[in-house]
């Protein structure tokens, strides 16, 4: 049984509590049911016809942290997740839970909580549609209203879900998620539709499922600045093959390292850095450095009696490091606007 709420388009979740506007206290959840386990990704294959979706990927999701999983659109992340899931049959390879397969799972809803699609019948409250799922995984119906709470629709559980916006629909289905108290949770795109106030707390509630609680946790998420501040560790996929797999530490010290430079005699600097087998590119009067480390350029400067402005290192973000790695992988790229000529000026 699938373990999801909505994904139909409403309005921003600008009130996701009850009807006086305000958001629903949130409480820490529960102790997860289970022990530590670890997802293990080996060899996944798949082919549709004449594409190939998903090509020998493996990686490993760690419990105790939240793991980004990445890649442009028409990457292979959907499929993957619907094979960890057993929602689709690999043509190769195997997902294991804690070395179990999904399918052999005993108690699969105690173990893993899932969110990729969502549905829901929009006359039946949000409470009603956690209490049918409940009911027919044999777990009390009480804990309804425990994750309700824990995704802060307390108050608005007892509305038709219909009415609910598409961040409330959300929070919906993470609460469907989390009705077996799962130690693994898979989650593709859990921030749609959410507000700013919505992602924070999304962030931090993951954060102390994986960290406090040592649950295992997968996301799959575009907003790569959001997922910088929430991942420990991200698995990055392009063209159905894996790209990159490691700590967010890991990827920014393997990015470029390079040192921002102001000063009102940027030329005369740039010149004489060069001159040391610097690499310098200068951009609206300020000089991008690699080669040299911040204390030799400043070094540098000073021999030279250069008066420096800034001075400061700079290493690649998740984003920067991203759009490197996939470069070339996109399915649907969309061309430079700068470059395209419009039809009126192609008619020229």
């Amino acid at each position: 049984m699938r373990l999801d709420g909505s994904d139909r388009p409403g309005t921003q979740d600008r009130n996701p509590g009850g009807a006086d506007g305000e958001e629903s206290p949130i409480p820490s959840a529960s102790a997860a049911a289970a022990g530590p386990v670890r997802v293990e990704v080996r060899g996944l294959s798949k082919t549709f016809g004449s594409v190939r979706a998903v090509t020998d990927l493996g990686f490993t999701v760690e419990p105790g942290s939240v793991t980004g999983f990445l890649g442009p659109n028409g990457a292979g992340k959907t499929t993957t997740l619907r094979m960890i899931l057993g929602l689709e049959r690999p043509d190769a390879g195997t997902a294991l839970f804690g070395g179990v397969p999904y399918a052999s799972l005993p108690d699969p809803l105690r173990t893993v909580g899932a969110v990729l699609e969502t549905a829901f019948h929009p006359a039946r409250s949000g409470r009603d549609h956690l209490r049918v799922y409940a009911r027919a995984a044999g777990i009390s119906i009480g804990r309804a209203d425990e994750v309700l709470l824990q995704v802060g629709l307390g108050e608005a559980g007892r509305r038709r879900a219909g009415t609910y916006s598409l961040g409330m629909r959300q929070r919906l289905a993470l609460a469907t998620a989390l009705l077996g108290d799962p130690s693994v949770l898979v989650l593709d795109e859990p921030a749609n539709g959410l507000d700013p106030e919505g992602i924070q707390w999304l962030r931090g509630f993951l954060r102390h499922l994986a960290h406090e609680q040592g649950r295992t946790v997968l996301v799959s998420s575009h907003l790569l600045a959001e997922v910088e501040q929430t991942a420990d560790r991200v698995v990055i996929v392009g063209a159905g093959r894996l790209v990159r797999e490691g700590s967010i530490d890991g990827l920014r010290a393997g990015g470029a390292q390079t040192v921002l430079v102001r000063s009102p005699e940027a030329d005369r600097l740039a010149e004489l850095l060069r001159a040391g087998g610097a690499s310098v590119t200068a951009e609206d009067g300020t000089l991008t450095v690699s080669g040299r480390s911040a204390p030799e350029i400043g070094h540098a400067a000073f021999s030279g009696g250069i008066e420096l402005h800034e001075l400061r290192p700079h290493s690649s973000g998740l984003e920067e490091i991203y759009f490197q790695l996939t470069a070339g992988s996109e399915q649907f790229a969309a061309h430079d606007p700068a470059t395209v000529a419009s039809p009126l000026e192609a008619s020229r």
